[in-house]
């Protein structure tokens, strides 16, 4: 038995030594497996991690124009279905234009009455103008006329007034002679033709008197009549200015008129453009979404009837948390894939960041000031402008899901 034993511990002991070496192998070449893998692992980290950030919380958008009519109106025909291309300018919908068409033919109606109305005040306008302008001319000169034979009169009376003096000299003279003469005539000491002299002298003196006070008298009577003729004519020219002021009432009548002509030009303007939104064109290039209208249907302005999506203006959102947009900056580039196409990778660059969490923009933001409180990580949507041309085998739809990576490496200026 102790033989047995022996033997065994013999064995036990050659197969142990005979492990050893294989384990002394095996371990550097673990070792080094070990530290390869780490290696590939942080080259992996480096080359496809490093510098970037990404999210699947993006999706594919654009700027689509939702289509309304501006009016209210019957169809009468629609000219496109979904999924149609239609080009700016393009009539999609033609409403009923009948309503339409008697209103702006009334309103051209008005219109025409008005500017008729406008050119017979003009005219007559024109008319009353040169009247009473021809009026005015004629009273002032009527005016002056009688002052100037008012003045001419008063200075002949002056001139008379001058003779008058000098005639009642020669009377005063003529008396003076004549009693002279007459006393010595009665002593007979002068002759008969001396006394008859003074005496004619006397009574011609006296003759030249009374015709310059007669001629003073008739002055002052054509004067009196000069001044009243001077009357007459500022009476004249006053109420010829008062016709002056009528001309005023008719220019602010014309005014008036051409205000109403204004409102009916507006007014038919309104109606032509009303008119002309019972054509309803597309507003940009794009494919038709979404319709649902039928011929027949009663419109009323600004209930959207189809939409038009400009699929070669789609862009990308992503919605990143905040934390990764601590160095994404406008500019940088970035890889999108599409859950759509497997494989295919679509290039871009960030345009924008938003000004604000999505929650801030929600119709009903939070109210973190209330009740109690969990932070969440918000996230905050980016937009992505997408290089051009895309492939034209793998188009892209509105909505469709995206993964999006931003090469955050290249340092682009701060957000504003």
């Amino acid at each position: 038995m102790a033989n047995r034993q022996d033997d065994k511990e013999e064995i036990g002991s050659e197969e142990r030594h005979a492990d050893s070496p294989i384990k002394k192998w095996l371990w550097p070449w673990g070792v080094l497996f070990l530290l390869v893998a780490l290696m590939l692992g942080g080259a992996y980290w480096w080359v496809f991690m490093y510098g970037r950030v990404d999210t699947d919380d993006a999706y594919v958008k654009a700027h689509s124009a939702s289509i309304s009519s501006r009016i209210w109106g019957t169809v009468v025909e629609v000219v496109v279905d979904d999924d149609d291309s239609v080009k700016e300018g393009q009539v999609l919908i033609r409403l009923d234009p009948k309503d339409y068409q008697t209103a702006a033919d009334g309103a051209q109606a008005l219109l025409s009455r008005r500017e008729a109305d406008v050119k017979k005040s003009e005219v007559y306008v024109a008319l009353i103008d040169s009247q009473t302008e021809a009026q005015v001319r004629a009273a002032v000169a009527l005016v002056q006329k009688a002052k100037e034979e008012e003045k001419a009169t008063v200075d002949q009376i002056q001139e008379l007034g001058r003779k008058q003096a000098a005639s009642q000299a020669d009377l005063a003279y003529a008396r003076r002679q004549y009693d002279r003469i007459k006393d010595l005539y009665h002593t007979k000491s002068v002759s008969q033709e001396a006394y008859d002299a003074a005496l004619k002298n006397f009574k011609v003196a006296e003759a030249n008197l009374k015709a310059v006070v007669a001629e003073i008298n008739g002055l002052k009577a054509s004067l009196l009549a000069a001044q009243q003729q001077v009357n007459q004519a500022q009476a004249n020219l006053e109420i010829a200015q008062s016709g002056r002021k009528q001309v005023q009432i008719e220019r602010h009548n014309l005014d008036s008129l051409k205000a109403q002509r204004d409102e009916a030009r507006a007014s038919l303007d309104q109606a032509r453009l009303n008119l002309s939104y019972c054509t309803i064109m597309a507003p940009l290039d794009g494919s038709v979404a979404q319709r649902n209208v039928q011929v027949g249907d009663r419109l009323q302005p600004g209930v959207p009837v189809m939409s038009v999506v400009p699929l070669e203006h789609i862009y990308a959102e992503a919605n990143f948390k905040e934390t990764q947009l601590t160095h994404v900056r406008p500019g940088q580039p970035a890889l999108i894939k599409a859950d759509i196409y497997p494989g295919t990778t679509y290039r871009g660059r960030v345009s924008g960041i938003r000004p604000g969490t999505g929650a801030a923009f929600a119709v009903f933001p939070p109210q973190n000031a209330t009740g109690n409180w969990i932070k969440v990580v918000q996230r905050v949507p980016v937009t992505i402008e997408l290089d051009r041309p895309l492939p034209p085998d793998y188009p892209l739809r509105i909505g469709l899901s995206l993964i999006v990576t931003v090469d955050t490496r290249k340092k682009q200026p701060s957000m504003p």
